[in-house]
């Protein structure tokens, strides 16, 4: 039990921060800080539809992949402790 808890906790680590640098790819859509950064300016540069939908499919998968090894770690530790 303890292998499968430890490679949840490796998996929910690289989740959580390829999670992070995908959603930090997605193009800003208004004001806010991606305006500092030059994320509110509008050019023909952007990335094209179908880059965003697979960005944005990609997310939502990797963002499902770390929601499932946080409830299965929450579920370990609960039953470990019984």
């Amino acid at each position: 039990m303890q292998i499968l808890e430890f490679v949840l906790q490796v998996l929910l680590g690289i989740t959580s921060l390829l999670l992070t640098l995908l959603i930090l790819l997605h193009k800003g859509r208004g004001g806010g800080l991606s305006d500092m950064f030059g994320g509110g300016m509008t050019s023909a540069l952007g990335s094209s539809g179908l880059a965003e939908r697979n960005l944005n499919r990609f997310t939502v998968i990797l963002a499902l992949v770390w929601f499932v090894a946080i409830v299965a770690l929450g579920l370990i530790t609960k039953f470990q402790a019984l």
